[in-house]
């Protein structure tokens, strides 16, 4: 319990001195919210409309999390065909790098004219193409980064390449999909929030930040970034809580 506290409060001291800070400067230099809201401002709007936050938090983050799953099996996928054939390696790294270089903004768009705007189809899409980067590379780093001690081991065992895989390389990439997945969780909530600006229903987070600015309600605005950063954090908490609960041993590795 005290190493848990002495790792929790130093980011929590600083949150407060920044807080503070930025309350002081906005009061004394009379900045207005249109340039910087004040945190009294922002948390005021924050827990009054607290429901509303809630809701928008909840329509981003599904579809984040639809984008995430899909992004997470499809990287999975990949990287598993690409240890296993060359070719496969060869033709989808590229590929993902590619994908990964894409701007949102320019993908957004065009599969909103793809796909009907009115659904979850195009930011689903968009999610998924942002997760699977991340996902992909870590993993397929994950099968085939393994000893060469452990690999002629099992060679010399005649185990078959599906063996291998099993017992070898599958548990070998454990802690770097979860690395994968503490970079794309995060990530699959900015890509839905960011594609919610180009149109679509007005029920997310973007959309909320998008109107309520344009509107010059910028402390509801900035109310709505506090909830997508929460949104955000709690991904990133969800991705550690199943990091220790499947493989506990990657947190030993890390603190021994």
């Amino acid at each position: 319990m005290g190493g848990r506290l002495k790792a929790i409060w130093p980011p929590i001291l600083i949150a407060l001195i920044v807080l503070v800070g930025w309350q002081l400067l906005v009061v004394v230099q009379d900045i207005k919210p249109y340039l910087l809201p004040s945190p009294s401002l922002i948390a005021g709007n924050f827990f009054k409309d607290i429901p509303l936050m809630w809701s928008a938090a909840f329509y981003t983050g599904s579809s984040a999390f639809l984008g995430l799953v899909f992004g997470t099996v499809l990287g999975i996928a990949a990287a598993l065909l690409a240890q296993r054939f060359v070719l496969v390696n060869n033709l989808v790294t590229p590929l993902a790098a590619g994908l990964a270089a894409v701007p949102i903004i320019a993908l957004t768009p065009i599969l909103n004219n793809m796909f009907n705007i009115t659904s979850r189809t195009p930011r689903v899409l968009v999610t998924m193409i942002i997760v699977f980067f991340p996902i992909y590379v870590n993993v397929i780093r994950g099968l085939l980064q393994v000893q060469p001690v452990q690999l002629e081991l099992m060679r010399s065992m005649n185990a078959s390449p599906q063996t291998v895989l099993r017992t070898l390389r599958i548990p070998n990439a454990i802690p770097f999909f979860f690395t994968g997945m503490k970079i794309a969780a995060p990530l699959a909530v900015i890509a839905a929030l960011v594609a919610e600006y180009f149109g679509g229903p007005q029920q997310g987070l973007g959309s909320r930040i998008a109107s309520n600015a344009a509107n010059t309600a910028y402390g509801r605005a900035w109310a709505y970034v506090v909830a997508s950063i929460i949104t955000g954090l709690l991904f990133y908490l969800a991705v550690i809580a199943v990091e220790r609960w499947a493989a506990p041993w990657t947190g030993r590795a890390r603190s021994a």
